[in-house]
C-alpha cells in the first residue's frame, strides 16, 4: 500500500510539476553560486556582523585579489617582479607583431597589453596566466572583419569595428559566466582545438611572407591557396631581398634561443628576451646602415602615450551591428577556450583549481574595459604563460608589473622603434608558431579515438583550405555537437513513454 502511495505521489510530481524559476531568479542564483560557491553560513551574533561578513565575501568573490592580497609578502614580490619584467620583454615585441597580424597600428597591440592584464589581475583566479593579444584571435579578427570593412581603404572605420567586436566579445564572455554557460566552450573539444590551432598556425606562418619579403600588396583571405597565390604573384612586383635576409637571420636566432631554452630549463630567460634583443639589434642595423633607403620596410611612427578612450568610436547602430555581434561571439568562444585551457593546465601543475565561470567573468570584464580604451580582444597566451611560469611567478602581480612596464615603454621608448624592420615582426610571429602545432597530440587522438581524430582533421583542413569560420564549424557541428544533440533527441523522442511509465500505478 505504501509503495502504491509513493508511486502515486511521484506520478503527481511528474504530471503536475512546479513552474521553473524565472529568468531573474536563475540569474540571481548563478551570481550567488559564482560569488559564494561554498555557500558559507554566517554564525555572527548580530545582523550588522552578518551584513559585514556578507559584504566582504561578495567583494572577495568579485575581486579575488582582496583575498590573496592580505597574505602577500615581499618575498613573493621579488619573484613576481622578475617574472613581470621577463614577461614584458617578450610581450612588447609580440604585441606589436600581433597588432600587425590583426591589421592594426602597432600601438594598439601595446594598449592591449596594458588595460586587460590590470583588470584580470584584480578579478582573475589563475596565478600564472599572462594576458594580452594572441596570434589566433588576431588572425580571426583580421580575416572576418576585413570581409566587412577594408583596413586599407578606411583604416579608421576598420579600427572602430574592431573595438565594437571587442565590446561584444567581452559582453558575451561575461554573460557566459553569469549564466554558467561554460559548457558552450566544451563544444570545442581538445581534438578540435588541436586541429584548429595547427591549421591556424600554418596560415599565420604563410601570411608572414608579406613582412618577410617586404611585399606591399597581399591578400586579405586566410585560406592556404589564396595566400600562396598572392605570395607567388607578388614576387613579380618590386621587392627587396634584404628584408628576407634580415628576417631569416633573426628567425634562425630566435629558433636557436627557443631550442636552448628547451634543452636547459635554467636558461628560460634566453628565449624570453630573444625577441626584444632581435628588435633592438635589427633597429640599430637599419638605423646605422640606412637600409630603409634600400628597400627594407620599417615600422615608422608608433603613437606613444597612455591608452586613449575609444567610447565614442564604438559602432552600436547601423546595419553592421549584427555582423559585429556574430564576430564577437565567435571571438569570445575561441578566446575563452584558449584562456581556460591555459589556466587549467598550469593550475593542475601547481595543484589548485580555477573556477571556469569566474574566469569567464574576469575575461569578459577585461575585454569590455579594453574595448573602451583602444584595445582589441585579449586572452591568455600559452607561450607567455609558460615564460611567466618558468620565471617563477607567484601571483598575478607579475601581470601588473608587465602592464606597467609596457605602459612606461609606450611613454618613453616608442620613438626608438621608428626604424624597426617589419621583417623582424614577421620572424617573431613565426618563431612562436611551432608551439601551436601539436603533432604528438594529433597522433595520440588518432590512437585513442578515431571519431575525435575526424573532428581534428576537419578543423585543420577547414582552416587551411576554406576559412577560420569554416574550420570551427567543421569541427563543432558535425562531431562535437552531435555528442550533445543525440542524447537530447533520444530523450525528447521517448519523453511521452517515460512520462507514462512514471505515471503508471
Amino acid at each position: 500500500m505504501e509503495d502504491a502511495t509513493s508511486q502515486l505521489e511521484r506520478a503527481q510530481w511528474v504530471l503536475n510539476s512546479p513552474d521553473p524559476p524565472g529568468l531573474l531568479q536563475e540569474l540571481g542564483s548563478s551570481v550567488r553560486e559564482i560569488i559564494f560557491p561554498r555557500g558559507k553560513k554566517h554564525t555572527s551574533s548580530t545582523a550588522r556582523q552578518k551584513q559585514q561578513s556578507r559584504a566582504i565575501e561578495f567583494l572577495q568573490g568579485v575581486f579575488p585579489i582582496l583575498r590573496w592580497g592580505r597574505d602577500y609578502k615581499a618575498s613573493k614580490f621579488k619573484n613576481d617582479l622578475m617574472a613581470g619584467l621577463t614577461l614584458a620583454s617578450l610581450s612588447i615585441p609580440q604585441s606589436i607583431g600581433y597588432a600587425n597580424l590583426a591589421k592594426l597600428d602597432p600601438q594598439y597591440g601595446l594598449y592591449t597589453s596594458v588595460i586587460p592584464p590590470l583588470i584580470y589581475a584584480i578579478m582573475g583566479s589563475s596565478r600564472e596566466i599572462a594576458i594580452g593579444p594572441v596570434a589566433v584571435v588576431s588572425m580571426l579578427l583580421s580575416s572576418m572583419i576585413a570581409e566587412i570593412q577594408d583596413p586599407l581603404a578606411d583604416p579608421v572605420a576598420y579600427r572602430n569595428f574592431v573595438f565594437t567586436v571587442t565590446l561584444f566579445a567581452g559582453t558575451f564572455q561575461a554573460l557566459f559566466g553569469l549564466f554558467r554557460l561554460g559548457f558552450l566552450v566544451d563544444f570545442l573539444s581538445h581534438a578540435s582545438i588541436v586541429g584548429f590551432m595547427g591549421g591556424a598556425a600554418i596560415v599565420i606562418g604563410l601570411q608572414q611572407l608579406k613582412g618577410l619579403l617586404g611585399i606591399s600588396h597581399f591578400t586579405t583571405k586566410t585560406d592556404v591557396v589564396s595566400v600562396l597565390h598572392s605570395a607567388f604573384t607578388s614576387i613579380d612586383h618590386p621587392w627587396s631581398p634584404l628584408n628576407f635576409v634580415l628576417g631569416c637571420s633573426f628567425l634562425i636566432f630566435l629558433l636557436f634561443a627557443r631550442f636552448i631554452g628547451r634543452r636547459n630549463k635554467k636558461l628560460f630567460w634566453f628565449p624570453a628576451i630573444a625577441p626584444l634583443v632581435s628588435v633592438i639589434l635589427s633597429t640599430l642595423i637599419v638605423f646605422l646602415t640606412k637600409a630603409d633607403k634600400h628597400g627594407v620596410k620599417i615600422v615608422r611612427h608608433i603613437k606613444g602615450g597612455l591608452n586613449r578612450s575609444s567610447v565614442h568610436d564604438l559602432q552600436l547602430s547601423g546595419p553592421q551591428v549584427g555582423q559585429a555581434a556574430k564576430i564577437g561571439l565567435i571571438s569570445a568562444i575561441v578566446a575563452l577556450t584558449e584562456a581556460i585551457a591555459v589556466g587549467r593546465s598550469f593550475a593542475s601543475i601547481k595543484g589548485y583549481h580555477i573556477d571556469g565561470n569566474k574566469e569567464m567573468l574576469a575575461i569578459g570584464f577585461m575585454n569590455i574595459a579594453g574595448s573602451l580604451s583602444s584595445c582589441y580582444v585579449a586572452t591568455g597566451s600559452f607561450s607567455r604563460t609558460a615564460v611567466n611560469f618558468s620565471a617563477g611567478c607567484q601571483t598575478l602581480v607579475s601581470n601588473i608589473v608587465m602592464s606597467i612596464t609596457v605602459l612606461v615603454s609606450l611613454e618613453v621608448f616608442t620613438r626608438l622603434l621608428y626604424y624597426t624592420p617589419t621583417a623582424i615582426l614577421a620572424s617573431i610571429i613565426l618563431s612562436a608558431l611551432p608551439g601551436l602545432i601539436d603533432i604528438r597530440g594529433a597522433y595520440y587522438i588518432w590512437k585513442v579515438d578515431k571519431l575525435d581524430f575526424i573532428a581534428c582533421i576537419g578543423a585543420f583542413f577547414g582552416v587551411l583550405f576554406a576559412s577560420v569560420e569554416i574550420g570551427l564549424l567543421a569541427a563543432v557541428i558535425p562531431i562535437s555537437f552531435l555528442f550533445y544533440l543525440i542524447p537530447i533527441l533520444f530523450i525528447y523522442k521517448h519523453a511521452s513513454l517515460i512520462k507514462n511509465q512514471l505515471a503508471r500505478p
